[in-house]
């Protein structure tokens, strides 16, 4: 008798498993209505941001703010240094010198991903830490084509006040050392976010 019930139990439990797992299955994901989702997300309307900031990349001396991570044995062969990688904590600064005041971070990897000039893979976030946008972040993720001013990179999404970002940021080489590489860039950025 004692094995009956022990049997009906565990059927009981197997089958309600199997309901919760079934259920589990069917509502992993939700759908909303746009007018739903600025309602729920606290979104409000639309604005356009414009920024304008200094990037400075500095692979040299005692304190890089961008060191090399990976090369392959080929690329001290390549004239573009094709296959490098590099991690970088850049300042964004007000003003082009390395004094002018800070107003955020360029934080992430870029790599030389052309053969046939200096064309950089940047996925980077721009953490700023200076006023109204302190703790917001936009992310870029393109394609820099070094040499070349201006440049576009896509504004691929935010946080904090850049929630849900899109939008475009212009480079400009403001200044680059062809003896250490390091580099200060002008960046113009437009962003689209709630």
């Amino acid at each position: 008798m004692m094995k009956v019930v022990i049997l009906v139990m565990l059927v009981c439990l197997l089958i309600e498993a199997a309901i919760c797992v079934e259920g589990d299955d069917q509502n992993w994901s939700t759908t909303q209505h746009e007018e739903d989702l600025h309602v729920n997300l606290g979104l409000g309307k639309e604005k356009v941001t414009r920024l304008h900031f200094y990037f400075h990349d500095i692979i040299s001396g005692k304190k890089p703010t961008a060191m090399k991570i990976a090369q392959p044995n080929t690329t001290n062969n390549s004239p573009y240094l094709f296959g490098v990688l590099f991690m970088a904590d850049d300042v964004l600064t007000v003003g082009p010198e390395s004094t002018s005041k800070i107003v955020g971070r360029a934080q992430g990897l870029y790599g030389s991903a052309d053969q046939q000039e200096l064309g950089l893979v940047m996925a980077l976030t721009l953490h700023f830490t200076e006023g109204k946008y302190n703790g917001s972040n936009l992310s870029i993720l393109g394609r820099n084509g070094a040499l070349h001013s201006p440049r576009e990179l896509p504004i691929v999404g935010g946080t904090g006040l850049f929630r849900f970002a899109r939008g475009v940021a212009i480079a400009n080489t403001y200044n680059f050392n062809s003896t250490t590489g390091d580099a200060v860039v002008e960046y113009n950025v437009t962003a689209i976010h709630y």
